[in-house]
Order: C-alpha cells, then structure tokens, then sequence
C-alpha cells in the first residue's frame, strides 16, 4: 500500500499521528501533516488505514498496490 497525503486539505486535527506516528508527523509551525513513510511496512497497515479513516478532512488517501 502506498499512502498520500493531500496537505492543503489537512485541518491539523493530528489524529493520523496518534494512530500512526511511524507514517505521520506534524508540522511544528501550523500542525499540519507531514508524510514520513509513504509505503510502510505491513504491521503498521491497520494503524494506517484508521488514521485514514477517521481523518476529519479526509486528507489521507491509501492506494493499494
């Protein structure tokens, strides 16, 4: 899976980095996201798709591969 991620639709809400905070930072001066790891290791694909899920921005998008 790769994962994207659309910054200027991100409202900060950071819920992707607590779900995930191998893939997802934030940005120190506005909170918003910042993509560490756009294909991550399977263990952490569940975390991923949370995050996803639960953006309230719908920011993260996950394509399959």
């Amino acid at each position: 899976m790769r994962v994207e991620v659309d910054v200027p639709k991100c409202v900060a809400a950071g819920q992707c980095v607590l779900l995930a905070p191998d893939v997802f930072d934030q940005r120190d001066e506005d909170g918003l996201v910042v993509l560490l790891d756009e294909t991550p290791p399977a263990e952490l694909l569940d975390s991923v798709r949370e995050s996803a899920t639960v953006c309230p921005a719908a920011a993260i998008r996950l394509v399959e591969q």
